[in-house]
């Protein structure tokens, strides 16, 4: 086990461990420490911590310092320059007539890089926009493409629940997401309502799929032939997967047919989870016999 506080530079961005120095730093405090990039300031925002070995990359980088109130003024004086390499960028990249777009710019809190992340459709070329920052800011220069998720995670925005973005408040990465998971919770697959800001598919749609995964196993397919509490035999014509109640299709008296609202366990059938272990126990045999029969034949 390693001691070890979590330290975030961005907001909501990942969070990295770093070795106290057998300092006790409680979440909140800002933190002066090396990384890849050279020396940034930080905020804490998990205190001491004992972790597995195995969960650490390795080599630890230690705390160089809890950040003073110079430290401080610093970085408050690295936020406005940014905005101001900011400007100077978007009039360089129209100069060159570049095909990208400006999201955001970054100095590194001993200012020995400036990093300008853009997005573009393609390749972009541009040494030469480089060169004429460079000569600008005295500094080493950094342009880094992005995709349209990490843009909308620098930018934020409101999503269609009328909510701050997840990816701009709290979400430190991004999972992947698929149609699938909007079939699971039984969405619209029209792309414009399950797409967010980003243009790609939702990122709570991945944060509900294991409710929705737990919750649809406990109920029929539509389709699937059940018996109710007060013994008929019917078709499910339909299911409220949140209220977890049953629309079946009955043959009550004169053969006539009606439809019937039921409370999941009032049901009786066979489990999505147990249907889905028969399909693979059957495909199982049926490979087993493949293999037996071919075994079988270069015997012979």
């Amino acid at each position: 086990m390693v001691n070890v506080i979590g330290v975030r530079f961005r907001r909501a961005g990942k969070v990295y461990f770093f070795d106290p120095v057998d300092q006790i730093i409680e979440p909140g405090c800002n933190v002066i420490v090396e990384t890849a990039r050279g020396i940034e300031y930080g905020e804490v925002v998990i205190g001491n911590r004992q972790v597995e070995d195995e969960k650490i990359i390795q080599p630890l980088k230690p705390v160089i310092r809890i950040a003073t109130p110079e430290d401080d003024r610093i970085e408050d004086n690295n936020r406005r320059k940014e905005k101001d390499a900011f400007q100077v960028c978007l009039e360089k990249i129209a100069k060159h007539g570049l095909e990208m777009k400006l999201i955001d710019s970054e100095y590194t809190f001993d200012n020995n890089k400036l990093l300008f992340y853009f997005t573009a459709d393609g390749r972009i070329d541009f040494r030469e926009l480089v060169k004429d920052l460079a000569a600008v800011f005295k500094t080493r220069i950094e342009l880094r493409q992005i995709g349209v998720r990490d843009e909308t995670k620098i930018v934020g925005g409101i999503g269609i629940c009328g909510r701050p973005l997840c990816c701009n408040t709290f979400l430190s990465e991004f999972d992947p997401v698929s149609i699938k998971m909007a079939k699971e919770q039984n969405l619209s697959l029209n792309p414009t309502k399950i797409s967010g800001v980003c243009g790609r598919l939702m990122c709570c749609l991945k944060n509900e799929q294991e409710a929705y995964e737990e919750l649809n196993s406990k109920l029929p397919n539509v389709g699937d032939m059940v018996t109710t509490v007060d013994q008929l035999k019917g078709e499910v014509q339909s299911v409220s997967v949140l209220k977890q109640l049953v629309k079946v299709i009955v043959t009550v008296d004169n053969d006539e047919k009606e439809v019937r609202e039921y409370k999941v366990e009032d049901l009786t059938f066979t489990p999505r989870k147990k249907k889905e272990k028969i399909a693979i126990d059957a495909e199982l045999r049926h490979l087993e016999m493949l293999e037996a029969k071919e075994s079988g034949s270069m015997i012979d």
